[in-house]
């Protein structure tokens, strides 16, 4: 997930990696080196908060005391945090049960939770293993990004690669459209997940999904959920998205 993704990052680990929403800022506010390199938008239906075939929930407001299970800092935080603010209810409300998505499935499997905040491709695997129900899911909210994050030393030492990195992704984004069965067998191949579950993950993917660098607009989408996770204290101070931005050098 995105929080292990950035402290990997922030020793050195890698250079570049792949993370939702919510980690960067998490990071940026524990004083964690990082820079925005580019963005992917995300598919509405890629996050969703899960609910057992049997429970007894029938909307977000009866997620009042519930147990719900999700991942500190990762985009299905974010997630659970718009849920909660539609449903009219506070953190107070619920029990946040912090675990990442291999713990989180297990409980779910136990039914030792009652609710649990996640993404693909746990979400597909979950609906078809465990026949898990969708409360609700990214397609109730305003469009979301995950984004390309860069060590800022590695960058500074390589001004070149991060664009040829970004150019990279791209080339692999047009190969994917051309060569969706063998996408479909890479994928299998590299997380071991099943043919069928992998297959409901590659379809939601947008086609095409162009990796870019950060538009103004973007960057405003992250603010905003700065702001919010300052205003309901789950980060310590405001921070400045901004600031942490990679630009591209311009050419001579």
């Amino acid at each position: 997930a995105g929080p292990q993704m950035l402290e990997a990052l922030a020793v050195g680990a890698v250079d570049f990696g792949s993370v939702g929403n919510t980690p960067p800022i998490f990071a940026q506010a524990a004083d964690k080196e990082l820079s925005y390199v580019g963005y992917e938008q995300v598919p509405a239906n890629a996050q969703a908060l899960l609910i057992a075939k049997n429970s007894s929930i029938d909307s977000i407001q009866d997620l009042k005391g519930k147990r719900i299970a999700v991942q500190r800092g990762s985009s299905a935080h974010e997630l659970l945090a718009k849920v909660l603010q539609k449903a009219g209810l506070s953190w107070q409300d619920i029990q946040p049960i912090w675990l990442p998505p291999a713990d989180a499935r297990a409980a779910f499997d136990k039914q030792s939770i009652d609710a649990w905040a996640i993404w693909e491709p746990y979400l597909s695997a979950a609906e078809q293993d465990a026949q898990a129900k969708v409360l609700i899911d990214g397609t109730a909210f305003p469009q979301t990004y995950s984004f390309y994050i860069g060590n800022p030393k590695f960058i500074q030492t390589y001004p070149e690669a991060t664009a040829q990195f970004i150019h990279g992704l791209n080339q692999a984004d047009q190969w994917v459209l051309k060569n969706q069965a063998q996408a479909l067998l890479v994928y299998t191949q590299s997380t071991g997940l099943q043919p069928s579950i992998a297959q409901r993950v590659i379809d939601k993917r947008l086609k095409p999904s162009p990796i870019q660098t950060l538009t103004p607009e973007v960057i405003q989408a992250q603010q905003q959920i700065a702001d919010l996770f300052q205003q309901v204290q789950l980060i310590p101070k405001h921070i400045q998205v901004q600031s942490t931005v990679w630009v591209a050098p311009s050419k001579p």
